[in-house]
């Protein structure tokens, strides 16, 4: 009966203690809803992205390439709504990055969707870069909604679905 009594207590006191490091756990980076964004800097022209937001906006980052119709016209179609969220105050920071190899392509697309002035950058390595196997877009484009602890909430989101979620800012 007693060795019962104190595998009772043991349980007890070990199943507080592992609640109270769940609770504490931070965040691991990762690409998935949950998880610290990885860091993102972008070859060839030094820039890097900074997900950290002490005003409580969000960070938008949108990965993309002209060769991939659907990715750039998601692009399009983000930057437009993250305009009309803005038009209001600040709620989206937008940053959208393009994985064509060839600069001209970049360049000619940009002006072609009438995205001049907009947050695009350009991995010049394309494919090839650290961030390209960093968040693993090898099996496809896709794009994240980072809170303003640099923390990911969603992913691959609509602009119907970016203005259901900045609603809450």
């Amino acid at each position: 009966m007693k060795l019962k009594a104190y595998f009772l207590v043991a349980s007890v006191l070990l199943s507080g203690i592992s609640a109270v490091g769940i609770r504490d756990a931070k965040p691991v980076e990762g690409i998935n809803p949950g998880d610290l964004a990885p860091r993102i800097e972008i070859n060839g022209n030094g820039s890097e992205i900074h997900f950290q937001n002490p005003d409580g906006r969000y960070t938008l980052v949108n990965f993309w390439a002209a060769y991939d119709a659907e990715s750039r016209a998601r692009n399009v179609l983000l930057w437009n709504k993250v305009n009309r969220l803005n038009a209001t105050g600040e709620k989206v920071a937008m940053y959208s990055i393009s994985f064509d190899e060839n600069t001209s392509v970049f360049e000619g697309t940009i002006r072609t969707d009438k995205l001049m002035g907009t947050t695009q950058l350009h991995e010049e390595e394309g494919r090839h870069s650290d961030l390209f196997q960093t968040y693993q877009l090898e099996k496809g484009f896709k794009n994240l909604l980072i809170n303003n602890e640099g923390v990911i909430i969603a992913s691959n989101v609509t602009p119907e679905e970016l203005a259901q979620l900045c609603d809450r800012i």
